[in-house]
Parts: structure tokens; C-alpha cells; sequence
């Protein structure tokens, strides 16, 4: 764990030369993913790719280094769930055509998806197939796939829910959309909940990642507090599913 905060810091540092400063967090990157210089082309670089084809239901995380894929998204009329910041007030859809392409650009960023998409719960997510991809943001990743976000585990999280209700599985496409410099050579071993990616988008390259490990499959709930879960909406949910105290 060390290393892998040594690892953000060192990153954070070089980040500040190509990031785009937040409105609320401004360069504390240990609260947002921030954009990036490039995020544009390497979102290119993301749809291109066979993984990221068809119009299935994709899986688009909150950072602000994704703001590219979802207007993508929208104007292309495909479907595709993104988590409220932090997971604090669970999953929001937007549905395939639910606006004009006109308004993507408005609604790929938070305030704005709050009012175009609506509120899903893990349930009705499952009456879609298995989300086609999942794309992130990450302050980091190694050249052999392994992420690191903010700290906080949130994307770790999303995997267990979906893995456990049979939206994800091993082979499901996972893309990073990250700057150049947040590529790393380090060598670190996986923990128990870490997710690595298949594909690594940047402004300069998409990386094929030989994955070494198998993804985890579902939550790991003895290492989650009660408050954890009862604050995260969908882990309250799939917690009375499963029946955790």
C-alpha cells in the first residue's frame, strides 16, 4: 500500500503540468480523476477498438477524464450507466436516444447527466445483458494493467456489485482513459479486490494489456464497515439480497 501511495504522488506531481484543474477540487487529485490534455484523442483511441463496438449497455465512471466517452456516448444514442460521485446516491442510466446530439456535451458532465439520466438501482440493471465495457479514469496505471484511482476503492466496488449479480465477468473489456504520464512501469502484486484493465487509452497509444491475473468476483464485505455499506446504495441493496447483517 506504500508503494502504491508513492506511486499516486509521484504521478500527481507530474499531472499538474497537463491536467484540467477542477471547479470544486481544483488540483487535489486525491478527490477527483481529473481531465487531461489529449483525453479527446485517447477517447478515440477507446471507440475504435472492436472491444468498444456494438451498441450494448456500457459502464462510464464519473471522472472528469471521461467527460469525452459519454458525449460520445449520447450522440451516438447508446445506452450506458454512470455512478453518482462516490457512489453516494447510487447509478444513473441514461438511455439509448434519450436526447438529442445537440445536448451530449451538457449532459457528460455530472450536473448535467443528473438531469438527463435517471436513477437506476442494481435490480433493474440486471434486466439489461452484461455491459458490453467498462471504461475509468485512474490517477495511475501499470503497463501490465493494474490501477490505481483516488485511494478509495469505488471502482473496486463497482466491479464486486456487477461481478456478483453476473454483469461483469473476466472477460469483460475493461479501458482505461488515462495521459500519458499516468503510465507506469512499476511492478506491484495485485491486492484481493484490485481490478486491471484490459486496454489502455492515451493521447498517444492504446496498450493491449496481458493481463496476468483473473479479476476478482464479487465483494470482499468483511473488509467494509456497516456504515460503508449503509452509506453506498447498491451495496445497501445487494447486501439484503445476500442477506448480509
Amino acid at each position: 500500500m506504500r508503494q502504491s501511495r508513492l506511486i499516486r504522488q509521484r504521478i500527481w506531481d507530474r499531472l499538474k503540468e497537463v491536467a484540467v484543474p477542477d471547479a470544486r477540487f481544483h488540483t487535489d487529485f486525491s478527490s477527483f480523476i481529473p481531465d487531461f490534455a489529449g483525453s479527446g484523442e485517447a477517447t478515440e483511441r477507446l471507440i475504435a477498438h472492436a472491444a468498444a463496438a456494438g451498441d450494448g449497455l456500457a459502464f462510464v465512471t464519473p471522472d472528469n477524464s471521461m467527460a469525452a466517452l459519454r458525449v460520445a456516448l449520447a450522440k451516438a444514442g447508446r445506452p450506458f450507466v454512470v455512478s453518482t460521485y462516490n457512489i453516494k446516491r447510487g447509478f444513473l442510466l441514461l438511455e439509448a436516444g434519450a436526447l438529442t446530439p445537440e445536448l451530449a456535451f451538457a449532459a457528460a458532465w455530472l450536473d448535467g447527466i443528473e438531469h438527463f439520466a435517471r436513477p437506476i438501482t442494481l435490480r433493474e440493471i440486471c434486466d439489461f445483458e452484461r455491459f458490453a465495457f467498462l471504461a475509468t479514469g485512474a490517477s495511475a496505471v501499470t503497463t501490465d494493467g493494474l490501477r490505481f484511482g483516488k485511494g478509495h476503492g469505488y471502482f473496486d466496488l463497482e466491479w464486486g456489485m456487477f461481478s456478483d449479480v453476473g454483469l461483469v465477468a473476466d472477460t469483460t473489456p475493461v479501458f482505461a482513459v488515462v495521459h500519458d504520464v499516468q503510465v507506469v512501469d512499476d511492478r506491484l502484486p495485485p491486492s484481493a479486490t484490485d481490478i486491471a484493465v484490459d486496454f489502455i487509452a492515451t493521447p498517444s497509444r492504446l496498450v493491449t494489456v496481458e493481463r496476468q491475473h483473473r479479476r476478482p468476483r464479487g465483494i470482499r464485505w468483511e473488509l467494509l464497515a456497516p456504515d460503508e455499506i449503509a452509506g453506498n446504495p447498491p451495496l445497501a441493496e445487494l447486501a439484503r439480497l445476500r442477506g448480509v447483517a
